[in-house]
């Protein structure tokens, strides 16, 4: 895919996976990279954005001698959630409209 993702979609993204289950860093980007083509070097910085913005949680869990970092969603990580899921749907139609050549979108 050619086209790049604009910050507020990718962090809709990263929120969206996150509103169904914790991941730590490596599966988020494992899961998020299924739809979009994404390096780890472009998620972390977005993981703490996020963080830093109170959207999202972290806690760390035992795994084989090691630390993994999980991120959780807030419940002001939900609601922009919300924000970004509602914006989407009118960016999304008007899109349609000017790419399909539509008048009446």
């Amino acid at each position: 895919m050619a086209i790049q993702v604009p910050t507020e979609l990718l962090d809709g993204c990263v929120l969206g996976v996150l509103s169904r289950q914790d991941y730590y860093g490596y599966a988020l980007t494992q899961e998020v990279r299924q739809h979009l083509p994404i390096s780890e070097s472009t998620l972390y910085p977005v993981l703490r954005r996020l963080k830093k913005n109170g959207w999202l949680t972290t806690y760390d869990e035992a795994y084989q001698g090691r630390n993994r970092r999980y991120y959780r969603l807030t419940r002001t990580g939900q609601q922009q959630l919300a924000t970004i899921q509602t914006e989407w749907t009118h960016f999304k139609t008007a899109m349609s409209g000017l790419l399909e050549g539509n008048q009446d979108e």
